[in-house]
């Protein structure tokens, strides 16, 4: 009898050992996949962040306002920036710099949204000294900050298409600009075309390509002047070399052009912009959300950090309509997860 009893309390023992090193185990083993869930789920988030591009607008006319579908794009999209043209520097008839077009602006700007100044500077004002222009320039942004209670400016823009011809002007330009600036914690950025990424950078802290006009839009001929990726694959392998941070602008305008005898005669703006005669040809040039896509893709292959910040050329009642909002979603996205159809060419009928 003892016997017996001391027998079945060893093996009562034996199961509850065995029952308890088999409980460990099986909390070892979900302490293990909880662990390896946790790093999964931190490591999708990193690639999530990384992934995650600031999205950015331009806004190119000469009056501030924002209408409720402006608003809503904005507020839809989650736009964080936008790059307001200011105003334009051009030559009067005197031979003189003064700025032209200034915007109004007629709305403040949205909470969580900040202002990029930009300013559009012709060419031409390149061909003479202008020592004090950059003091001029820095100067009035300000003031029109000021009144129009724009706060928290951290960057300017200057928007210039320089030539070979001009750039020894332009440069010593932006040194000066950029000086004046980052004495007041402003930094400076310029824009790029394409034919310039294969020429010494401008002394900026950042450039913004612009990844469009593209083509000779006052050829008949030319269907895509405003983004067409074989006219930008050339320039492509120049992209990852160039000494400067980039970031990148794309398309979403369209053109109204009127041809006369197949020899262009302007760009229609407005319905009665221009005489239109009965044999004349109207067509409409505009990129489509596959070319974008494209744009957006070929970018992300050759030099990703251009994609940190995407930027949409520009902020219109019409630019915002032209594709769907999936799509520009995905053109927020770096491209997306899935290719828009071939099939359809993105636009709005």
């Amino acid at each position: 009898m003892y016997l017996f009893f001391m027998e079945t309390r060893y093996t009562l023992q034996c199961k509850q050992h065995c029952e308890m090193k088999y409980m460990k185990s099986c909390m070892t083993c979900i302490q293990t996949v909880v662990l390896t869930v946790l790093i999964m789920l931190f490591f999708a988030a990193c690639s999530h962040k990384e992934s995650t591009a600031v999205r950015s607008m331009y806004y190119w006319s000469t009056v501030f306002r924002l209408s409720d579908s402006k608003k809503t794009f904005l507020r839809h999209h989650n736009i964080q920036r936008l790059y307001i043209r200011y105003f334009d520097v051009v030559r009067d008839d005197n031979g003189w710099t003064v700025p032209n077009a200034t915007i109004q602006f007629k709305d403040s700007i949205p909470d969580g949204v900040e202002v990029v100044p930009t300013i559009y500077v012709m060419n031409d004002c390149m061909e003479r000294g202008n020592d004090d222009l950059a003091q001029k320039i820095l100067k009035r942004v300000k003031q029109m900050n000021a009144t129009n209670d724009i706060k928290n400016v951290k960057e300017i823009q200057i928007d210039c298409d320089w030539t070979n011809t001009t750039r020894q002007s332009f440069f010593r330009f932006m040194e000066q600009l950029r000086r004046l600036a980052h004495s007041e914690n402003i930094q400076v950025s310029a824009t790029i075309r394409l034919h310039q990424l294969s020429q010494t950078p401008p002394p900026a802290d950042r450039g913004i390509l612009m990844l469009y006009n593209t083509g000779e839009f006052t050829r008949l001929e030319c269907h895509k002047p405003i983004l067409d990726m074989h006219a930008v694959a050339p320039y492509l392998p120049q992209l990852k070399s160039y000494k400067l941070p980039l970031s990148t602008a794309y398309p979403t305008f369209g053109w109204r052009i009127l041809f006369r005898e197949r020899q262009y005669v302007g760009i229609i703006h407005a319905d009665d912009d221009l005489p239109v005669l009965p044999d004349d040809s109207i067509v409409i040039r505009q990129p489509s959300a596959v070319d974008v896509l494209q744009g957006v893709k070929a970018i992300e292959m050759r030099r990703r950090e251009a994609n940190d910040e995407i930027i949409l050329f520009d902020l219109t009642e019409s630019n915002i309509n032209r594709f769907k909002q999936e799509e520009y979603e995905k053109i927020f996205n770096r491209g997306g997860d899935d290719d828009v159809s071939s099939q359809s060419n993105g636009v709005r009928q």
